[in-house]
């Protein structure tokens, strides 16, 4: 009977240590996310809003939540997604529901054999477009011909 009595005071104080302990996040109203096309091998870096719906090649991406740690707490974002992806003729079909963090983005993936998806950051307003890039042929050079 003693150790019961134990068990019942102890009981909260564990759950208001572990509760203290859990890192305070910050709700973003941005989710910066990274496509693969796997078929173009092409990357993309485009900006989610909360509460909307982007697409990207045939899928719907909708950000329900996306969250940052405080700035004295170990970086992580965090963004629920739902995402879709639309056939022509048929109903859109669920692909990933479920949260997605930027530290561990194989702990939570879109599972398609033509996208990927993935969390970057959270932040506070849509971010300025990603400077071009150029690519080159595989097999060529940047550097001087030899003449």
């Amino acid at each position: 009977m003693r150790q019961r009595r134990l068990l019942i005071v102890a009981a909260p104080a564990l759950i208001a240590a572990s509760a203290a302990a859990a890192p305070t996040m910050i709700k973003e109203p941005v989710a910066v996310l990274q496509g693969l096309d796997k078929i173009t091998a092409r990357v993309s870096r485009f900006d989610a809003p909360v509460g909307q719906t982007v697409s990207f090649g045939t899928l719907s991406i909708a950000v329900r939540d996306c969250e940052t740690s405080t700035p004295e707490e170990r970086p992580e974002n965090a963004a629920f997604l739902q995402i879709y992806e639309n056939r022509p003729g048929e109903q859109p079909v669920q692909q990933f529901s479920g949260w997605m963090f930027s530290s561990s983005p194989a702990l939570s993936a879109l599972q398609n054999p033509i996208y990927d998806i993935n969390l970057l950051a959270c932040t506070g307003a849509a971010s300025p477009p990603a400077a071009a890039t150029t690519s080159y042929p595989a097999g060529s050079s940047r550097g001087k011909r030899a003449e």
